[in-house]
């Protein structure tokens, strides 16, 4: 009866866990599951694989798990590890203990004592403290067989709105560095299995990982569904915000404002709004700049949505009427996006898709003029180019798996880019859209922000935040 007694109460503090938001509520303990064993399956039953959380987050900044642990567990702790045993097909989550003046700062944190409510919601099949892992793995049943296999993220963790691509760039700068050259987390605890553990073979399990994130489930894409809302409100509220003399920073203040409102966590990477030539550089963070009569501005921004997020980009003018060269540059632009949806559907290439569309926009160039020569070799150019198909988005901005140069499936989220470059002037001209392949088909989870040049003209006559709630000046 004790035990039973203490069953019930367990259950009952994990159900309060949830309702006080102390645990994700998106995915069941019953998809975190199925998602280990896929891992399982791919691992064979001579290997284990384990994967490290997120390490803390010194001062007073907020923690965020990294996505791949998060996928696994859905657990926010810090110093996290989870251990899946192919032999056995079982499951521990290894957490640091109680740290009970941290929870009276914070609240509460769940941790190794945690053990029944960890397993109730996330359907491990143990919770231990995390100074058991190293004899939990000596103990695996494995370490005595011939070459056993250990499996680990070799990529750096995605932490934020951070993307694996960016993630490695730092790194080859700081590796660069004489000064620095510090390994990532990820080298240290790979070097630690081999010290600690030179029977295992340590094995990269981030290509099973990227290619289970390719394919989305129906609770992601109903984030990543949210997350687009969410984005292209605050693009449309930064629409209603520009006029000249606005700041760039201020546009980002407004979409962010709606970000917040909206109930995301905060960004998903540094907003991109770029007036005039600054929209050159394709990923302008500054946004120190005013904005000026007569130019155009771009914005590509997306929030961070219980750990997913969206890619969503419009260019529109300043003043808030397009003059005769942006329409010729801005309608081009958006034939390419419409032509490229019409080509996406199950069982094609990116380069099928590229080609189509490729063909079309040579049929709407014909008979077509521009006010500057340099407009037509930029939108002739632009048709050959071939990154307008762009990259995976999930739980990273640049997610990861691969899109380009494969056969498309249901449950792929990605980015479709058309741009175009007037070197001359300076001038990049672009949208993003955000596209869902389907049973059928393509669906773009952002059309609903307004790309038709009358409105995107009529957006920006509403009255927006700057206006109703200018910058005060101190006197």
């Amino acid at each position: 009866m004790k035990k039973l007694f203490l069953l019930i109460l367990f259950v009952g503090l994990g159900t309060q866990l949830i309702a006080q938001h102390r645990y994700q509520s998106d995915f069941t303990k019953e998809e975190l599951t199925q998602r280990r064993n896929r891992i399982l399956d791919y691992i064979g039953d001579n290997a284990v694989a384990v994967l490290q959380s997120a390490g803390g987050i010194p001062g007073f900044s907020v923690f965020r798990q990294s996505n791949n642990f998060y996928y696994l567990t859905g657990l926010e702790t810090a110093h996290a590890y989870v251990l899946m045993n192919g032999k056995n097909r079982f499951t521990t989550i290894y957490l640091p203990h109680r740290d009970e003046g941290m929870e009276k700062s914070q609240g509460k944190v769940l941790s190794a004592e945690d053990e029944e409510i960890v397993k109730q919601l996330t359907g491990a099949d143990r919770v231990r403290g995390y100074e058991f892992l190293s004899t939990d793995l000596v103990g695996s049943g494995l370490i005595k067989t011939p070459y056993p296999k250990v499996y680990t993220d070799f990529s750096p963790a995605e932490i934020g709105n951070d993307s694996r691509d960016e993630l490695l760039h730092g790194q080859a700068r700081v590796a660069a560095d004489p000064w620095d050259g510090a390994p990532s987390r990820e080298a240290r605890f790979i070097e630690k299995l081999h010290e600690r553990f030179p029977q295992f073979e340590v094995i990269d399990l981030s290509p099973v990982l990227d290619s289970m994130r390719l394919i989305k489930s129906a609770k992601e894409i109903e984030l990543i569904r949210e997350a687009t809302r969410i984005a292209g409100l605050g693009i449309m509220e930064a629409m209603r915000s520009t006029k000249p003399g606005v700041y760039e920073y201020q546009l980002d203040a407004a979409a962010r404002y709606i970000f917040l409102l909206q109930g995301a966590r905060g960004d998903a990477y540094a907003s991109i709004i770029g007036g005039g030539t600054n929209a050159y550089y394709g990923h302008y963070f500054h946004k120190t700049d005013v904005l000026k009569d007569g130019d155009l501005v771009l914005m590509d921004y997306a929030p961070d949505y219980r750990y997913y997020t969206s890619d969503v980009t419009r260019i529109w003018p300043v003043n808030g009427k397009f003059n005769a060269e942006q329409k010729e540059l801005y309608n081009f632009i958006i034939a390419y996006r419409d032509a490229l949806f019409k080509y996406i559907k199950p069982g094609v290439t990116s380069n099928e898709v590229l080609d189509g569309a490729a063909a079309d926009m040579k049929e709407y160039l014909k008979g077509k003029k521009f006010v500057k020569p340099a407009h037509l070799k930029a939108v002739q150019e632009g048709i050959l180019f071939r990154g307008h198909f762009q990259h995976p988005v999930g739980m990273a901005v640049h997610d990861v798996g691969r899109v380009g140069g494969v056969k498309l499936q249901p449950g792929m989220v990605f980015t479709i880019d058309p741009m175009i470059w007037i070197h001359e002037e300076r001038l990049y001209v672009r949208i993003e859209d955000v596209a869902l392949v389907t049973d059928t088909g393509v669906e773009n989870l952002s059309a609903f922000v307004p790309t038709k040049l009358e409105d995107v003209e009529a957006m920006i006559k509403e009255k927006g935040l700057t206006e109703i709630r200018p910058v005060v000046e101190l006197k």
